[in-house]
Order: C-alpha cells, then structure tokens, then sequence
C-alpha cells in the first residue's frame, strides 16, 4: 500500500518451503498453478484485485474494503507458507530515503522496547541488506530516545522491510499460512465421507496437500443425513478447496444394510459393510478415472480399525487407500476438527457405521471373511452404485436448506401415541405408551404396515437416528404421523 493508495492493502504470499526446493520445472508448475487458484478464488470477491507472480512470492494488492475476506481466503489456500501484510512505496533508491520511511511509518512500534531491522533486497544496489539494516536501525535509534535500544536477538519488536528494485516494502502484519502444495498439483482422490470427525479431517488433509478432494457418501440414514453430510463437504470445498470444481456422489445404502443383515454373520457386519463400502467407491472411482481412495479411519480406535481387519477391508479393492489418521489420537483429531470449524458439524452427525455389528470381531479371519462374502448377494451392491446420484459440490448450497424440522416430543402423559424403538439392541424401552421394537434398518419396508391413523413417535438412545429416519420417511413418503421422542 502506497501513500498514493490509502485505499488498498498489499499482500506478500510466500511458498511452502517444499515448492521452492522441487525442480525448476516441477516448481514453475506448482507456482502456476497457485497463481491461477489465488485469481480464481479472489476474483469472486472483487474485480478490482491486482496480482503479480514472482519466482519466490505473489503479491497482491486488494481494495480495502474486502481486506479482511482476501486475509483469510489466503490464509485458507493450499501452498501458501506465509502471508504478509505490507505498506508500499515506489521509486525508492538511496538508504536516506528508506530511513525516512521506515521511521515515520514504524517509531509507535518501539517506543519502549528493544528493536532490530532486518531487510531483503533484490536487484541491482550499491548497498547491501546488511547497510540498510545498520544504517535504518541507527537513524531509529537517534530519533526515538523512548525506545530500549538495538536487540540483536531476541528483540521485542523486529522492523521486516524487503527492497524490490525501487520498490519498497514495510512488512506490517506476518500470518502462518496453511502449508502444503497448491489444489491441482497431486491428482484426485475419492473421500469416504460419512460427516463425522475423522473423515472430514482426512479429506482436509488430502485438500492441504494439494489433492483435488472428491467425496462419496453411503447413504444409511435418509434425506436428513444426506444433507447434513452434504453440508459438512460444501463447507470443505468452500474453505479450502474452491479454486476447483468436485464432485460429492450419493449411494443409497440402506438396502445393502438390510443385505448384510440377513446374509452376513453378526461378528463380521462390521468388517463387511467397509469391504462394500470400498468395493462401491471402486466402481466409482473408476467412472471419474481417480486412482486412489481415502478414508478416516485410524488403527485400533474400533474393531474394524484392528491391522488384521484393515487388511480384511483392503483385500476387496486394487486402488490405493490412503489413512492419513491411520496413526493420530482422537483427542488429536477433535482438537483440529475445532480448529478447522467442522466440530460442530462432526457433533451432531450419527456414525452408522459401527452400529450394525454386535459382537464384532477384532482379529477377522481371511478364510471365514471369504465365506461370509460368498454368503453376500452382490446384486444389490450393483443396484446401489447404479443408482447413485452425482452433483458438483458448488451446487449443494442450492439444496442443504430444503430440509424440514422434525418435531420432538418429550411428554407422552397424554398416551396418544405408539412408541417406536429404533435402536439395533434387542431391549426395548418402556413407557406408559403402546411401544414397537422395529430396528431402523426395516423402517423402510416395514413402517408402511403399521396403522396409520396412528400418532408415532420414533425412539433411540441420543435421538439423532431416530430424527434422522423420521425425517427420511416424511421426505420420501409424505408420511404426517412421525415425530421424535426425546425424554426430559
């Protein structure tokens, strides 16, 4: 930011330090390509953005209106390691110029504490950055006697400035950015999105790495969960990766469940659902031409996380399946999830994953799994992936506020209503009221036979399945009769 243009904010962007060090080819490729994923994410803020690209830095010259978005767009943005803020000064060649300047635009700062200077400078000079730092430092020195002194090290203000040509720069603000390599440079990936903690910080950290982030959601829990997912990947995309356009795939799971429960062994549901899973994301990757699929699951957390039944899971598929939680503590992946601002999302998702399998086993056997495979019948795998539904992430905005609200009870003194206890378990709970047990996994074809003049109120532990499943059966039905029972 000049004099001459109070009206805009200067930003210096530096490199991930593993750009610089890639080969020359390699890192004109990478520089490119965070060049054109800055323009393109910036441009839907303001026209009036003006940028310059550099072998080490991209500059970027923003209207001071939208500051404060352009920060942390940058801040957001794969392959960026630092993002500077800096006041800007042209046509500057002697040392006596820039003494003036730093010292007009930079005495508040040290009045009262220690100082150094410390400069870059590229071009043709007949000083050096050592002559700028000494001869700046000593003239704020005599001219500001409030201030400690000179502090080599350890000072408790540091004066950055860099010196480009004849173009001056005075660092005023310096913010860690989000490290890694720019989307676009490390191909596609296929996210097992389920909208729970650990797989939306694995799809962050494939996004962070540079990797176009596709994601694809196994449906088991209706509309409601659908869009609560879809809602957790806009925010993704949105956040961290909407340089480029992807893709979020819907598979409706729910008959698949039904499958395994009537074909697969209680102790192995577990292990086979995340065999399907892969086996369907395999179909699906192999559409978009992606090579390599990943999921969040990290080693031991759950029984179907044991080395032996990753291996079992693994088994189903050729491409590469990366865990990039495979070794992080889940107080670890909570704690980002906060950072990130997906907590909240993660919080209130269901993971249905792990309720389908009583019993499970820990240490799964490859002949028994490749029995209870056989056991399986793969038409309904087929029929799921071929009815699954694509859309761009950039269009689910458009849909993620089309959901109803569910009404929930917590009175049931009036005993107007029946009951439903939707949790897996063979226990049911018990009310004044008429209740039904009917796993949610047979809502789908068996609801339909209740009496239907009937008032019902579904029933789980945490109540976020039942409301889930209730609103799946309003949306895709029209069914007026469900509400949720949530005890006091």
């Amino acid at each position: 930011m000049s004099e001459s243009k109070a009206k805009t904010q200067k930003f210096i962007v530096k490199f991930f330090p593993e750009v610089m060090v890639k080969g020359s080819k390699a890192k004109r490729q990478m520089i490119d390509q965070l060049y054109s994923n800055i323009k393109t994410i910036l441009g839907r803020i303001s026209k009036e953005i003006e940028y310059k690209k550099f072998f080490d830095k991209i500059e970027i010259v923003s209207p001071i209106e939208v500051v404060v978005e352009v920060r942390q767009k940058l801040l957001d943005t794969s392959g960026i390691e630092l993002v500077l803020e800096a006041l800007q000064f042209d046509n500057i060649s002697t040392i006596d110029e820039m003494k003036e300047i730093v010292n007009k635009y930079s005495a508040k700062e040290i009045q009262g504490k220690t100082f150094v200077v410390r400069a870059k400078r590229s071009g043709e000079h007949e000083f050096k950055s050592t002559d700028m730092e000494r001869n700046i430092g000593g003239f704020m020195l005599a001219n500001n006697p409030e201030t400690k002194g000179v502090a080599l090290k350890n000072a408790d203000v540091t004066i950055n400035i860099e010196l480009v040509h004849k173009q001056l720069n005075i660092i005023t603000q310096k913010y860690q950015g989000l490290s890694g390599f720019p989307i676009g440079t490390q191909g596609d990936i296929l996210s097992l999105m389920s909208g729970g903690f650990d797989s939306t910080i694995a799809s962050y950290l494939t996004m962070k790495r540079g990797i176009k982030t596709h994601f694809v959601f196994f449906n088991l829990g209706g509309i409601a969960h659908e869009i609560g997912v879809k809602q957790v990947a806009y925010y993704l995309w949105n956040k961290f990766g909407s340089s480029h356009r992807v893709t979020f795939t819907s598979v409706p799971f729910e008959d698949v469940v039904t499958e395994i429960f009537n074909s697969t062994s209680q102790s192995y549901m577990g292990v086979t659902l995340k065999r399907l899973m892969l086996m369907a994301s395999e179909k699906i990757a192999d559409k978009m031409g992606i090579d390599a699929l990943l999921t969040g699951e990290s080693v031991a957390q759950v029984s179907s996380q044991t080395l032996r039944n990753l291996a079992l899971i693994d088994e189903v598929t050729n491409k590469l399946v990366l865990r990039p939680l495979s070794t992080m503590n889940k107080p670890d992946i909570m704690e980002m999830a906060n950072q990130i601002g997906t907590r909240r999302f993660a919080e209130s998702m269901p993971e249905y994953c792990g309720v389908i399998s009583k019993n499970p086993v820990t240490h799964g056997s490859f002949s028994r799994i490749e029995k209870e495979a056989k056991k399986f019948n793969y038409e309904v795998l087929d029929k799921a992936v071929e009815d699954a539904i694509t859309i761009n992430v950039d269009e689910i905005d458009a849909d993620v506020n089309s959901i109803g609200q569910i009404d929930i009870i917590s009175d049931i003194s009036s005993g107007e209503y029946t009951i439903i206890d939707i949790r897996q378990s063979d226990d049911c709970i018990e009310t004044s009221c008429e209740t039904i047990k009917l796993p949610f996994f047979k809502l789908k074809t068996e609801f339909e036979k209740l009496p239907q003049e009937k008032q019902y109120l579904f029933y789980c532990d945490k109540g976020i399945l039942s409301q889930l499943h209730a609103q799946y059966l309003i949306d895709s039905k029209g069914y007026k009769n469900i509400k949720v029972y949530r005890p006091q």
